[in-house]
């Protein structure tokens, strides 16, 4: 049998060899990933704050009148009301019966005034002609003031009387929502008796709790976001910032306007944040991530193919992204997603189409 010859020899070998290095090199990937590198936004620092919804104003809505009957309810409980709009009506029948009596009694007066007015004007005609005494004179100018006074007294007593049948007519004193009512039906009230207690122009605001050391970097004006109830934000503006700290928890109160349009639910406890002012922040997205013994890791690849992982601080986040504090270099390739199936000085396979330039993308 013909022996191969050196140069075929070494041909086989070598066709052999390299058929044998690809499974080593197969094996010693442990996974195919997509790396990204870190992306510079400019995102608002934010504070975190919780507290209660409140109503921005109280109003609170009594009787002013004494001993009526209230014949009519006209609203209830989540009414939406236009000052001056009518929201009781009290029995009035012995307040109009009184604005009669007084205004018989402003007639009189009138009456005697014009009598008095009479003489007093015959009085100064013949005052000097000893047709009357000095003191007869004197009397009737009194008599004239006397009657005059009479006529002021029973005009005041008549618009009193009117006033007081106006209230029996209890009306809204300022737009706003209804949020409580004790006015029952043929119930008879007293002066300062609560009938009702609406929120002002249904202003709701947001009594915020933040830490004290936040205190000199929040302003009026800054936008804040409540998160409440099935995650359902509602943004409203800084309109009050409190002048004291708690000495119980160190924490200060920001008032927060939130638009009437969004119907916030009074009462309610919510969480959320307030932001201040725009600051750079280096970010990776947020599958990169890996979260071991409650410490955040990121894998970076390096040019050969090598996972390092690598410790970092995180801080701030928006939608699919992480802000990293330190620990990553802005040209560090990171591993995006697979990361926790990794383990440190890993050789990974990197996708042809892998590497995600996020600076290019639209800052969220």
């Amino acid at each position: 049998m013909r022996r191969p010859t050196p140069s075929l020899l070494a041909l086989i070998l070598g066709v052999n060899s390299a058929f044998a290095a690809e499974p080593v090199l197969a094996q010693q990937a442990a996974l195919t990933v997509a790396v990204a590198k870190p992306a510079e936004r400019r995102w608002p620092e934010t504070v975190p704050a919780s507290g209660w919804l409140r109503p921005w104003h109280e109003a609170i809505v009594a009787a002013e009148i004494d001993g009526l009957r209230v014949t009519d309810v006209l609203v209830d409980v989540g009414s939406v009301v236009s000052k001056g709009q009518p929201l009781v009506r009290l029995a009035d029948e012995s307040a109009r019966a009184e604005l009669r009596k007084e205004e018989a009694a402003l007639t009189t007066a009138k009456a005697d005034l014009a009598k008095a007015k009479a003489n007093a004007d015959r009085a100064r005609k013949v005052r000097g002609s000893g047709a009357l005494s000095d003191e007869k004179i004197t009397e009737y100018l009194i008599a004239e003031q006397t009657a005059i006074a009479g006529v002021e007294s029973a005009d005041a007593s008549l618009i009193s009387q009117k006033i007081k049948l106006a209230q029996a007519t209890i009306v809204a004193p300022d737009d706003g929502l209804i949020i409580a009512r004790s006015a029952q039906l043929g119930a008879v009230v007293s002066s300062g008796t609560e009938l009702f207690r609406l929120v002002r122009q249904q202003r709701v605001e947001w009594q915020a709790e933040v830490s004290a050391r936040y205190l000199p970097r929040i302003k009026e004006g800054q936008t804040a976001t409540t998160v409440g109830p099935g995650d359902r934000r509602v943004k409203g503006i800084v309109r009050l910032v409190g002048p004291t700290v708690s000495t119980d928890t160190g924490r200060a109160l920001a008032y927060v306007a939130l638009p009437a349009e969004a119907h916030p639910p009074i009462g309610l406890y919510v969480t959320g944040q307030i932001e201040l002012e725009t600051t750079a922040a280096l970010t990776v997205p947020e599958t990169a991530l890996v979260l071991r013994d409650g410490i955040a890791y990121v894998f970076t690849v390096d040019s050969g193919k090598r996972a390092s992982r690598i410790r970092v601080e995180t801080g701030r986040r928006k939608g699919s992204e992480v802000e990293i504090l330190s620990g990553l270099d802005r040209s560090t390739e990171v591993v995006a997603t697979g990361g926790a199936f990794l383990s440190d000085k890993a050789f990974v396979r990197v996708t042809g189409d892998a590497l995600v330039q996020l600076e290019k993308g639209e800052s969220r």
